[in-house]
């Protein structure tokens, strides 16, 4: 299933995706929760309502009619690893990491699937990602157990301005500037992906292919990272993980290939979507 927030000229709204239409939930059914954080926790008794509202398509709106919004426009932790697909760690020059590298995007970098990025600065740059929102979550998960606390998957560009990445060893910085955490354009539910380490993604800006490559070639796998993760803190419902890129990134071309205003970036991630961004000058 698809879940999705967006708005229709009013108040954001929950939906359903199927094919080229989205069933609103709230419209159809009073009950539900009215975000999505509330959603994912209420899912194990709400999931049997939802995909009844998505398979009677009651009350659904043409997808190209509305404005999609990031699934969650305020996750409660943002966690991404760097250093993570190893044509990445080779163009950046330095040794595949012993352990796994993280920082944290700021949650006011959340912005719209399809809205336009800012590019504040002329090092700015693009990095697809296959990104993990939590479920059950919990504390001291086990990578056998990993998969239950996945409550679906999305595609995520994690914008990147390298100058202020590389000026200090944080790198958090540098990756929480505004509009820099784009995702969606919805939530695919982790039922309909048989293997998320075995899915096609890729990047194009104006239309020519920058990255391209699999989940097969992540170094340490999700199911490893949430463990990681998962042992130093709690993960809860609707928290977000970017789980790296692959190669081909601007900063690491020669010349380099920074986003300029005007430019537009397409991330990709086999089964799960595309999400698409103009970028802005500021």
């Amino acid at each position: 299933m698809k879940l999705a927030t967006f708005t229709a000229g009013g108040a954001p709204e929950l939906g359903a995706v199927v094919g080229d239409r989205i069933g609103p939930l709230d419209r159809a059914a009073g009950g539900l929760p009215s975000d999505m954080i509330g959603l994912i926790k209420a899912w194990p008794a709400a999931q049997a309502e939802v995909r009844g509202i998505a398979d009677s398509g009651a009350g659904a709106l043409a997808l190209d009619g509305v404005r999609l919004l990031a699934p969650i426009p305020r996750p409660g932790k943002i966690w991404a690893i760097g250093l993570n697909y190893a044509d990445h760690i080779a163009e950046s020059g330095v040794e595949t990491p012993a352990n796994q590298v993280w920082f944290t995007k700021a949650g006011t970098a959340v912005t719209g699937p399809f809205d336009p990025v800012q590019v504040p600065t002329p090092f700015c740059d693009y990095e697809v990602e296959m990104v993990v929102v939590i479920g059950a979550g919990g504390r001291n998960i086990s990578k056998a157990a990993a998969p239950g606390a996945v409550f679906g998957w999305c595609v995520g560009n994690d914008v990147t301005e390298r100058m202020w990445q590389h000026r200090t060893p944080q790198w958090s910085l540098g990756k929480s500037f505004d509009t820099h955490a784009p995702f969606g354009p919805w939530i695919t539910t982790a039922d309909e992906i048989t293997d998320p380490h075995a899915l096609n993604l890729r990047c194009l800006v104006n239309g020519e292919v920058r990255q391209n490559s699999n989940t097969s070639n992540l170094v340490f796998d999700v199911w490893a990272q949430i463990e990681h993760l998962s042992t130093a803190m709690t993960l809860e419902p609707g928290d977000v993980i970017f789980t790296g890129t692959p190669g081909g990134v601007g900063a690491a071309m020669d010349p380099r290939r920074f986003l300029k205003a005007g430019d537009v970036m397409r991330c990709e991630v086999e089964g799960l979507g595309a999400i698409e961004a103009v970028c802005e000058a500021v």
